[in-house]
């Protein structure tokens, strides 16, 4: 019978001690560190749910100082409440010790634009409207109305709430009214070519909703790039952690020579050119 055999049978009969071996102390030891695991979750959880509740709060507070100021403006001051949402997704961010870092190759357009991005974290909408895209409004999920503070406020800055794609019709004229809109007004506008948050650690498929409403306005389109490092990204929730997020801003394309046969072809063609930052980026 070999020692280990013999000492594991002599602490299994209760004879370890009266053989004189010693046992090693080794669960006590991984309990102890188990239960201190344990404790930083619990508190980790705590911290992530008081930030949340703190930002819900913040913008529940802003929703409500935004509606008496629209009564008062005849909710026709929409720069004025952009600016004050701008406010507010900074103080969010700042909660979290998010900080912005902002690489601008080439300013923002002066004159209409479409802007478009990866989307890949929760951050993403802060981050957006934090940047203070010039006169620019965004299309957003109809499904965060229900979210009622960050309907308010993103229905007072004229977003152009979406439908899934599985109803086309809706999304046809979800997009031509923000067509004529914008048309109108001469505005900019931010979209995600990918829809949904992509966390799969790449570009996803692009829609062409964009690339449509870029080649229909004549406006050219702004491809920006978010880099949220793994440990600050908290992907589809909430728990975002202090780091800084690298925001690349491209140079505009020109789309005032794009038809709409063309659009499968300038889709891909601008996916493609996002996909080679991504990939440069992920080798760095």
């Amino acid at each position: 019978m070999t020692t280990r055999s013999f000492r594991l049978k002599a602490e299994a009969t209760g004879q370890a001690e009266a053989t004189g071996i010693q046992t090693i102390q080794e669960i006590p030891v991984a309990s102890a560190f188990r239960r201190k695991i344990l404790l930083w979750r619990k508190i980790r959880r705590l911290q992530t749910i008081s930030l949340v509740a703190a930002a819900g709060l913040l913008v529940t507070f802003t929703s409500l100082v935004l509606l008496p100021i629209g009564v008062v403006t005849l909710f026709r001051a929409r720069r004025l409440y952009a600016r004050i949402a701008r406010w507010c997704s900074r103080a969010v961010l700042s909660m979290f010790g998010v900080k912005l870092k902002v690489h601008q190759l080439a300013p923002f357009p002066a004159s209409q634009a479409v802007y478009i991005s990866n989307h890949t974290s929760t951050l993403d909408l802060f981050i957006l409207v934090a940047l203070g895209l010039p006169n620019c409004r965004f299309f957003l999920s109809g499904f965060l109305r229900k979210m009622i503070p960050l309907g308010i406020i993103s229905t007072m800055m004229g977003t152009f709430f979406t439908v899934p794609q599985d109803r086309p019709d809706e999304r046809r004229r979800i997009f031509q009214r923000a067509e004529r809109v914008l048309r109108r007004t001469g505005e900019s506008v931010y979209l995600s070519p990918e829809g949904g948050r992509v966390t799969t650690g790449g570009i996803g498929h692009f829609n062409k909703g964009s690339f449509h409403l870029a080649t229909s306005l004549r406006a050219p389109i702004v491809p920006m790039y978010f880099r949220i490092p793994p440990e600050v990204d908290p992907g589809l929730g909430f728990d975002a952690r202090p780091g800084a997020v690298q925001v690349y801003v491209y140079p505009a394309i020109d789309t005032r020579g794009w038809q709409i046969a063309d659009l499968v072809a300038n889709t891909e063609r601008v996916r493609t050119f996002l996909v080679r930052i991504h990939e440069d980026f992920s080798c760095a």
